[in-house]
């Protein structure tokens, strides 16, 4: 089981370098902070997650930008770096990640089909986000961005403890 091994890894990590993590999640529904608190022993370094959906609880709730939203929309680079920013300000966590997206299979338009999401990530001494285009089916498109994050993180982390 991949998964399980890279969500053990992460654990791993975060617990061996003292560091706490933090969620925020759009289109994978809660699916990233099940993921991490199926590792027995993960309330050593997972503070929590926020779920939201629209465009008033990711202002309200994860302090994302009224004029980011409508200038970039919520499925954006921009927006999930403030996701980020914000639910790691808000838990006060060292690492957070945020993930937003279209799962699909209805919700496409120009420019943002479906499939699309972003994965980002904010620490004190470093910020990323990527973008992906998965396909039609909702729940591939949630595991594969649920994926992504924790090998976003756990590339963070390696990388991280090799610099000592």
């Amino acid at each position: 089981m991949a998964d399980e091994l890279l969500e053990n890894e992460v654990g791993e990590l975060l617990r061996s370098q003292g560091l706490t993590l933090a969620v925020a999640e759009s289109c994978t529904g809660g699916l990233l902070g099940h993921r991490l608190t199926n590792v027995a022993g993960s309330s050593d370094y997972f503070v929590g997650g926020v779920v939201a959906y629209s465009y008033e609880a990711k202002e309200r709730v994860l302090n994302v930008r009224h004029g980011t939203l409508y200038d970039f929309g919520a499925v954006s680079e921009q927006t999930a770096l403030e996701m980020a920013r914000g639910v790691r300000r808000l838990l006060s966590s060292d690492v957070a990640l945020s993930v937003t997206g279209i799962a699909g299979p209805g919700g496409g338009m120009p420019g943002k089909p479906v499939g699309l999401a972003y994965v980002a990530l904010s620490a004190r001494d470093q910020e990323v986000c990527h973008q992906f285009l998965w396909g039609k089916d909702r729940a591939r498109n949630k595991d594969c961005s649920a994926e992504a994050a924790l090998e976003m993180l756990a590339t963070y982390l390696r990388e991280r403890a090799s610099r000592g």
